[in-house]
C-alpha cells in the first residue's frame, strides 16, 4: 500500500499537470519496488516516480 506521503505527494502531482494541461496516461502503484508511477504528457513524455519518502523525481 502506498504510504501517506506518496498519496499527497501523487495527488499534488495529479493536480499540478491538470492546471497544466497535461493528460495523464498511467497512475500505478508498483508493489516490487514500492513506487508510484505516474506517466504524462501529450506524448507520454512525463515520467514522475514518486518513492516512499514521497519524495519525486522527474524525467523527460
Amino acid at each position: 500500500m502506498p504510504t501517506e506521503q506518496q498519496k499527497d505527494t501523487a495527488i499534488f502531482i495529479c493536480q499540478l499537470l491538470s492546471n497544466l494541461y497535461q493528460p495523464i496516461n498511467l497512475f500505478r502503484y508498483d508493489q516490487r519496488l514500492q513506487s508510484i508511477y505516474i506517466l504524462a504528457g501529450i506524448n507520454d513524455g512525463i515520467e514522475i516516480t514518486i518513492n516512499q519518502q514521497g519524495n519525486w523525481d522527474f524525467e523527460s
